[in-house]
């Protein structure tokens, strides 16, 4: 896995070991940035971050801040270290917590950018619909998500933009 653009285009990005996460593919991660268009000065949270590959693909393309978050211990090591490998400890913060948790603990994060890219098996509605609460006003929050299923509702939020690529799928939500 590599970065797709960016100052850090084409610098590798080391997956958790194990099993237990599933990371956006580079194709899947180029068409998501070339949608988002310029990402510089945002704010990104990276929710259920696997890698980081997200976030820290948002950090090379310009984005101010990431905050990531995962539960599992491997991709909490593979987050610190991508990020201590590609010279971003300074632009982010990872977190190893239940995202649900992380949520109700910190209410007043907003972000102009958050990913939400949950393990397949465990897509939580509920869980996601929290997270719509640290949007920024005018932020957009992208859900990979099963490409077989159609883009879920998510409350507090409507869709804006939904793209299939293969066995994944990109909904794009904006506040109501």
């Amino acid at each position: 896995m590599r970065v797709t653009g960016g100052e850090l285009s084409g610098r590798e990005i080391k997956p958790p070991r194990g099993h237990r996460t599933h990371p956006a593919g580079d194709r899947v991660r180029l068409a998501l940035f070339n949608m988002l268009g310029d990402v510089s000065d945002l704010e990104v949270l990276d929710a259920y971050a696997g890698s980081g590959a997200l976030g820290i693909e948002a950090l090379s393309r310009g984005a101010k801040s990431a905050q990531f978050v995962d539960i599992d211990n491997n991709a909490q090591s593979a987050i610190e270290a991508n990020l201590k490998n590609l010279d971003l400890e300074y632009k982010a913060k990872a977190t190893l917590a239940n995202i649900e948790f992380w949520s109700k603990r910190n209410p007043r994060l907003k972000f102009d950018l958050v990913f939400v890219d949950p393990p397949y098996t465990n897509v939580n509605l509920s869980t996601i619909s929290l997270l719509t609460a640290h949007l920024k006003p005018k932020g957009l929050m992208v859900l990979s998500y099963p490409g077989r299923e159609s883009a879920p509702t998510v409350n507090g939020v409507v869709v804006v933009d939904n793209r299939s690529y293969g066995n994944a799928a990109l909904a794009f939500y904006r506040l109501d």
